[in-house]
């Protein structure tokens, strides 16, 4: 055998390992890419979980957001509500003197002034008057045969009625105005107190037993005829 034969003979053998070792490589490189993705794809699920968690923060922030600018809006209408309400029972309660004023003037009108063109324009005026206190809300309080009620009404004095029970009205004084259930103005009346106190039968009868005693104690008549006669 020649020494180009030797040689092609290693030649030969030096290939057939080469080709063996190749598959082993491959599968050795073919593992670590592998293993490659799955590191990703468990990096990506925590960024995932991550990014939820964060949605939830953030929604759960928003909502509460929302619901506080909800309450907010809804607490500023309730006091404009309550400023616009207090505002307008101011004026409407500054009007009411004229309107007593003009009920009173109308009471006192004599009869040969009630013709005149110039008091009918002032009527017109107060009932246009009294017809806005009414599409305002405004509206009187009844008084006459009502409880007392230390809220809507003020006590004047307190007087004994043998009609009227212990405790409710019997005369208005000056008229009371509410707007809704605000009241703009107490009535002024007179409250009974109740009848007045019968005298206790001991007493009639201490009186009725002086009355007897006084006559008994009365200097009576003569009994001598010539005493009661004189001329005799």
């Amino acid at each position: 055998m020649t020494e180009e034969q030797v040689r092609e003979e290693e030649k030969d053998r030096d290939r057939e390992v080469e080709a063996a070792e190749e598959p082993q490589a491959g599968s050795a490189v073919g593992k670590g890419e592998e293993a490659e993705p799955v590191v990703e794809l468990a990096a990506l699920r925590q960024e995932l979980e991550e990014a939820k968690a964060k949605e939830a923060e953030y929604l759960d922030g928003w909502q509460r957001a929302r619901a506080e600018l909800a309450n907010a809006r809804k607490r500023f209408q309730r006091e404009q509500e309550q400023v616009y309400a207090n505002a307008k029972g101011d004026v409407l309660a500054r009007l009411l003197p004229i309107v007593d004023d003009l009920e009173r003037a109308f009471e006192t009108l004599p009869d040969n002034l009630s013709g005149l063109t110039w008091i009918a324009g002032i009527l017109l005026i107060q009932r246009k008057l009294q017809l806005l206190l009414e599409q305002e809300g405004v509206s009187t309080i009844e008084v006459v045969g009502q409880e007392f009620e230390p809220f809507m009404h003020q006590a004047v004095t307190y007087e004994p009625s043998e009609t009227v029970p212990e405790g409710y009205v019997i005369t208005e004084l000056q008229k009371g105005y509410k707007l809704g259930d605000r009241v703009l103005r107490p009535s002024m009346v007179r409250v009974s107190s109740g009848p007045l106190p019968q005298p206790e039968p001991d007493e009639e009868i201490e009186g009725s037993e002086g009355s007897e005693g006084g006559s008994s104690s009365a200097p009576s008549a003569p009994s001598d005829p010539s005493l009661s006669n004189p001329k005799e």
